[in-house]
């Protein structure tokens, strides 16, 4: 018997298949129009959607294991595109070692560690790093990058792990289980981006941030707020223990902080002067391209349920 996780499964990967039908209709019809960006994007979220199914219904350690991985190469590509100094080679290893200890909270379920470790104690520890090595050109920027960049990729991320350990509710529909709700926040957040991408080709005409992210309209942000929300709606009685209000308040939370994330990673590139941060997915960009969004909805969205349900 299929469980309620892998039906849904079944539907996205449903509307992979329509998706990639369609791509191939449009470059036999229409042969002289470049699909490729199009064909490597939906490739990519074939790879995505896979990863996701057998983290979220293998085995939930497997499923930390993976967000930590997924961690260690955010804050690897971030530290390749952000200006860091030579001489905090040591200070940014201990950057990479607090993602171990982060997740190893995360797997021990202990949140009074988990919601202060890097807050507070890498962010303490880091700078006291920083002056041992004994260079003050560059100092108070390149603390800044660093702890910015391990709040970014480690802390709000490892948001999505810790959802998998909250206990099961009662939903409207049955018991609710965390691999559920980090099912529901992906859909959304994921999908939310695709929605407004959508709105916005369909009806933008006002740009929303245009020094920022010209491509960004108001049509979209709101079409896509509506989409999304409209969603939550929908789903939340089958994924989590939310009511329907509270659910209705999820779906614009994720939507308008997804957007929100999404532009701050872009002012982010656009100060650097790079497009996409890294060509890790094909048609996507680097993992920061993808996870953008996720960044603020993870973290939002899990103090949200927490606070109301747990």
């Amino acid at each position: 018997m299929f469980s309620l996780l892998q039906y849904a499964f079944g539907g996205i990967v449903a509307v992979l298949i329509v998706a990639s039908l369609v791509t191939f209709g449009l470059m036999r019809a229409r042969p002289g129009k470049n699909y490729v960006e199009l064909k490597l994007r939906i490739q990519t979220w074939w790879w995505l959607v896979s990863i996701a199914f057998l983290a979220l219904t293998f085995n939930r350690t497997v499923a930390i294991v993976l967000m930590a991985i997924v961690s260690f190469m955010a804050l690897k590509e971030f530290l390749s595109i952000a200006p860091t100094r030579r001489a905090d080679n040591s200070v940014l290893l201990l950057a990479y070692l607090s993602i171990p200890i982060q997740y190893l909270w995360v797997g021990m379920a202990w949140y009074g560690m988990f919601i202060i470790f890097i807050p507070v104690y890498m962010f303490l520890l880091l700078p006291m790093r920083m002056v041992t090595v004994g260079e003050t050109q560059g100092y108070l920027r390149a603390a800044g990058t660093i702890q910015w960049g391990l709040m970014t990729t480690v802390f709000s991320l490892s948001h999505v792990a810790y959802l998998l350990q909250l206990p099961p509710k009662t939903g409207a529909h049955g018991v609710v289980s965390g691999e559920m709700l980090v099912f529901f926040l992906l859909l959304l957040t994921q999908g939310n981006d695709v929605a407004q991408y959508l709105w916005g080709k369909l009806l933008g005409k006002h740009k929303a941030v245009p020094t920022v992210s010209p491509n960004k309209t108001v049509e979209g942000l709101l079409g896509g707020m509506a989409t999304t929300t409209l969603l939550a709606w929908l789903l939340a009685p089958w994924f989590t223990p939310m009511s329907s209000l509270h659910a209705l308040l999820a779906g614009v939370l994720i939507s308008l902080f997804g957007f929100i994330g999404d532009v701050v990673i872009s002012a982010v590139k656009r100060d650097i002067g790079i497009k996409d941060s890294g060509n890790l997915l094909p048609g996507h960009g680097g993992i920061l391209d993808r996870l953008d969004s996720l960044t603020y909805t993870a973290p939002l969205f899990f103090h949200f349920i927490y606070y109301l349900y747990y």
